[in-house]
């Protein structure tokens, strides 16, 4: 039997918090969770205040199902106080209706998310990830990705967009936090973003490439293509083919395509040094 499978059996239930201001959403969510096991809801909330003070009267609370918009203090609001004052916050699957900017920053972040109405399959994956995510004890990673997703999310950091110096990516029973000073460059492959690091090392990040340009340090990131970004360090020589199309060389010995719109961009790049 796989090992991991083997401890969530063997484990008590996780015990969760339903937190939704309409009560029919908090009793849909509750019967759902009940035909699933190794779930138990121990508490629920219908508002931002009573979540705190459920997760205060219960701190063995693991996981925290939230409902994104509400009318007296957001799933957001109480998400950043759960991310800046617990060194440790429970797991949060955050509830939502439809939102593709709120489902896009989630996927870029490596949380979890259940739209409204939820299927049982959407359910049923989200479950089994968080219960991987709490048996392997990832509760730093998830606290890490956490803290970024509600800084993003944060009017001050939107006007003042802080660059990110590292990124989180979803793996098989884990987050990897990935250095974004390690990677040397990033190609689009369909709905994913894959960042290079030194030695082969590759990661797949759920990202857009333009999505993913506004959060790094132009200082050290150049977009060459509609479909790469380099770091500029990485930089080498930039030769022209007799297509008439150009070719960035970078020193770790990769050649890219640069685009007609970034050629004098490159070279302004390459002259600088």
């Amino acid at each position: 039997m796989n090992p991991l499978l083997a401890d969530q059996a063997d484990r008590p239930p996780i015990r969760a918090l339903v937190v939704d201001d309409e009560a029919l959403g908090r009793r849909n969510l509750c019967l759902a969770l009940a035909e699933q096991p190794g779930w138990c809801v121990v508490a629920e909330a219908p508002s931002m205040a009573a979540a705190l003070e459920a997760l205060r009267a219960q701190p063995e609370i693991e996981v925290v199902f939230l409902d994104i918009r509400m009318p007296h203090g957001s799933g957001l609001e109480l998400a950043r106080v759960l991310a800046t004052q617990t060194a440790q916050p429970p797991w949060i699957v955050f509830v939502t209706a439809f939102d593709e900017h709120a489902i896009e920053a989630f996927d870029l972040h490596a949380l979890d998310y259940i739209l409204k109405p939820f299927s049982k399959r959407r359910l049923e994956k989200a479950l089994n990830h968080v219960a991987q995510m709490v048996s392997l004890r990832q509760q730093s990673a998830f606290a890490a990705a956490l803290h970024r997703y509600v800084q993003e999310q944060t009017p001050a950091s939107q006007e003042h967009r802080p660059y990110w110096s590292s990124v989180s990516i979803r793996s098989v029973g884990r987050i990897d936090v990935v250095p974004l000073d390690e990677v040397l460059r990033i190609e689009a492959q369909g709905n994913y973003a894959a960042l290079h690091l030194a030695a082969g090392r590759e990661y797949l990040l759920r990202a857009s490439m333009a999505r993913l340009e506004q959060h790094l340090d132009p200082a050290a990131f150049l977009r060459v293509h509609r479909g790469t970004i380099v770091r500029r360090a990485q930089m080498q020589s930039l030769q022209s083919l007799p297509s008439g199309s150009h070719e960035l060389r970078l020193r770790e010995g990769t050649r890219v395509a640069v685009s007609e719109r970034y050629v004098a961009a490159v070279k302004a790049a390459l002259q600088a040094g």
